[in-house]
């Protein structure tokens, strides 16, 4: 009642001071972590609820930082807080909002709290002579993470051919977790800075609409983010209103927005990246949009703004999905498979600048004939090398072996288990199963020929089939009419129980 009583100013002003005294009383960042909780319920409403989000925001983050697997990405995560806080630090010093001085105390004070914590981190680290572990595994690499290597053959070819008048629409295709999305999250520094990349993921709120008019609205607003992520650049911002009232002339109407307030910082081609696109054919054969509205207008921004360009980034061709294919015409392959050998031994042997960890070449070798440069795979052995030499005596801790590097398989095969049942359960069927563990079977470099598979799977049609299944998967090769595993730590995981 009082909320909505003439009494609602004075409420609200001694809720926000209840709301500042909660986060001015935090004393350490495990309860900063937990402060979102604690503000979850509040309807964040009044002259107060920007600030108070900036807050419920950081808290989150500060609590994906805390529970990364190592030290060292721990204390990254929460520099690139401290970072966020301190920008939001700055902003409130000069700002004339009536809250602003209650809040930067309180900016203030949580920055001190998590300077503390990356302190006491470090020291922890140094005490225990461990090695920073720098490997991230399952998720996508950002810009500001050094771990990212190589590919700039890759990003060369995307801006060879941005450069086309005839604009073909581009197609980033790889197996799963081959970096696709680590790519496309680091095109805005490996790109010139008159081409403007503008990364959208369609597995987020893009493809959950329930409408055109949100679908559209939501693929503005991720473009307005993408371009302050990678380039720092603020975009006009869309209006939900105008989007409900006719979708596509707003989106139309916002493009050239975007496009004029770019072209004035000397930005030449916009590239829209559309990563996971399989995630927004879902929805269309779904039917919550309308396939010709939909893909109709990103053909026509292809046709008809050649300062925009399109690339679209997932696991599967266009060929496989023939309603894209008849949009998008002529568009352009472009690989992402393995890492060359020597961004593989970069990644084993210099993953970041201060590394200190040394390898045997044995070693390094060992892990490029285990992992075939596969940059999931790669980072997953190489961070159970770590975690393994860090658990040794020091004096044996400083360089790794091949021993070592026999040891760190199994766990890694263990922590990896979700990437190798991804594979057995959604990408191969039954069939395709049976001839993985035959040749699993064969030990490793093992083969089998085409006929002695031809004496398991009978049914020559559904054999060629799944043999060019499991060739387009990258999972095996040929040679000579044999087959065999590209990635030994793949086979090793399809060897048959017993």
């Amino acid at each position: 009642y009082l909320l909505n009583s003439p009494q609602r100013w004075a409420a609200r002003t001694a809720q926000i001071e209840i709301d500042a005294r909660l986060l001015a009383a935090i004393a350490d960042v495990e309860a900063l972590a937990q402060m979102h909780i604690r503000l979850g319920s509040s309807n964040f409403a009044g002259p107060a609820s920007a600030l108070l989000r900036s807050f419920s925001r950081i808290s989150q983050d500060v609590q994906a930082a805390l529970q990364q697997a190592s030290t060292y990405n721990q204390r990254l995560a929460l520099r690139s807080v401290a970072d966020h806080l301190d920008g939001l630090n700055r902003e409130l010093v000069r700002s004339t909002e009536p809250y602003a001085a209650r809040f930067q105390s309180i900016a203030t004070h949580w920055q001190r709290l998590i300077s503390d914590h990356i302190t006491n981190l470090t020291k922890l680290a140094e005490t225990r002579q461990e090695f920073a572990n720098p490997y991230i595994i399952g998720v996508p690499l950002t810009a500001h993470q050094s771990i990212f290597v190589g590919r700039t053959a890759i990003s060369a070819r995307i801006e060879y051919l941005l450069l086309d008048q005839q604009q073909p629409p581009l197609l980033l295709y790889g197996q799963r977790r081959m970096g696709k999305t680590s790519l496309l999250n680091n095109l805005g520094r490996l790109l010139p800075s008159h081409l403007m990349p503008l990364f959208v993921d369609l597995q987020g709120p893009v493809s959950f609409a329930s409408n055109e008019a949100a679908l559209f609205y939501n693929l503005a607003r991720s473009m307005v983010s993408s371009a302050r992520k990678l380039r720092d650049i603020t975009l006009p911002s869309p209006l939900r209103t105008t989007f409900e009232a006719d979708a596509f002339t707003a989106f139309d109407e916002w493009l050239d927005d975007i496009s004029e307030k770019l072209a004035s910082i000397g930005v030449q081609t916009i590239l829209l990246a559309l990563d996971e696109f399989e995630s927004l054919d879902s929805a269309l054969v779904a039917g919550r949009f309308d396939k010709t509205a939909v893909l109709g207008t990103l053909r026509h921004l292809i046709q008809h703004s050649p300062q925009f360009k399109i690339l679209l980034s997932g696991s599967h061709t266009l060929q496989e999905f023939e309603r894209w294919a008849s949009y998008f015409i002529n568009a352009q392959l472009i690989h992402i498979s393995y890492l060359q050998p020597e961004e593989a031994l970069q990644l084993i042997e210099k993953p970041v600048q201060d590394f200190t960890l040394r390898y045997r070449p044995a070693a390094s070798r060992y892990v490029l004939e285990l992992t075939h440069g596969h940059p999931f795979l790669l980072q997953l052995l190489c961070n159970e090398i770590v975690i393994l030499k860090n658990e040794q005596a020091p004096e044996f801790r400083r360089l790794a072996a091949v021993d070592d590097v026999e040891t760190a398989v199994a766990p890694a095969l263990k922590a990896g288990h979700l990437f190798f049942t991804d594979i057995a359960r959604n990408q191969i069927g039954s069939t395709e199963h049976t001839i993985l563990d035959q040749i699993a079977a064969q030990g490793a470099g093992g083969t089998c020929s085409y006929a002695a598979l031809q004496t398991i799977i009978t049914d020559q049609y559904r054999l060629n089939t799944s043999l060019d299944l499991l060739l387009r998967r990258e999972l095996l090769q040929k040679h000579d009419n044999h087959y065999r595993f590209q990635v030994e730590m793949i086979r090793q995981w399809f060897v048959p129980a017993g």
